[in-house]
């Protein structure tokens, strides 16, 4: 790793967030956990609170949402969160780049995993009643420690090694809270339409389907000419979380 780019890697962003109305910045030292913290504060400080740890690898944040729907639907607002993540990488990649997502909570740049999210709620939330809140967490790989030479883990991508240039933690939290508040509004403006078509066409194609989403998030597909649908649920693939390495505290290599 180039002397110039371990350092910057190494120097943590000390100054405050500079995030939209309607935010509250919650940062945590380096061993903090973004999404537990969230989670736990989240009932007190509610929506717009953004919890990130200021890591040197990963840009780790996460923030509180208040649905007004029925939990067994409000997970919805989940694919919201991942276009602003999607927008906010997207924003700053060079103009060569794909991006795309593995559902439901993976993204990936140039084939190379990049970020993992996940989503939470109460214990014991009743599904058909509004949650107090729901947690969106994100971990986007920075750089690949420990010494690895670029394109040695090809099954790996930092946002480093693929050219996003100074990007650094703040900054991406913040370009996030933007695009959030954007995805936000065209949801409540014209409902998950937009969005869910926003998600579906960032899915990699490499068959003949139909990909849709029900009003529970769940993933409907079926092949082209047939009339059977396959329908994965939102909640089992969130509990999988194939992206996470717990060793590390980060994303698998």
């Amino acid at each position: 790793m180039p002397t110039e780019l371990r350092s910057r890697i190494h120097t943590p962003y000390t100054g405050r967030l500079d995030l939209p109305p309607g935010f509250k910045e919650v940062p945590l030292r380096e061993a903090g956990d973004a999404f537990g913290h969230a989670e736990k504060i989240a009932a007190k400080e509610g929506a717009g609170t953004l919890v990130w740890v200021r890591r040197f690898d990963v840009v780790e944040f996460a923030v509180v949402l208040e649905p007004e729907e029925p939990l067994a639907a409000a997970r919805r607002s989940f694919y919201v969160a991942m276009c602003a993540l999607f927008d906010a990488l997207a924003s700053h990649a060079p103009p060569e780049k794909n991006l795309c997502f593995v559902w439901p909570d993976a993204m990936l740049v140039d084939g190379g995993l990049v970020a993992g999210t996940r989503l939470g709620w109460p214990a014991r939330a009743d599904e058909k009643s509004p949650p107090r809140w729901l947690v969106f967490g994100a971990m986007v790989r920075s750089a690949i420690m420990g010494g690895a030479e670029p394109g040695t883990r090809p099954a790996a991508a930092s946002l480093e090694e693929e050219g996003f240039g100074e990007l650094g933690s703040g900054r991406l939290v913040e370009t996030f809270a933007r695009h959030l508040l954007t995805w936000t509004d065209a949801w409540q403006q014209e409902g998950y339409r937009p969005v869910f078509e926003h998600y579906l066409e960032r899915l990699p194609v490499d068959e003949p389907v139909e990909r849709s989403i029900d009003g529970f998030g769940n993933l409907l597909t079926r092949r082209k000419g047939k009339l059977d649908t396959t329908k994965r649920p939102l909640v089992s693939a969130l509990a999988e979380r194939d992206w996470y390495d717990a060793e590390s505290r980060g994303l698998k290599l």
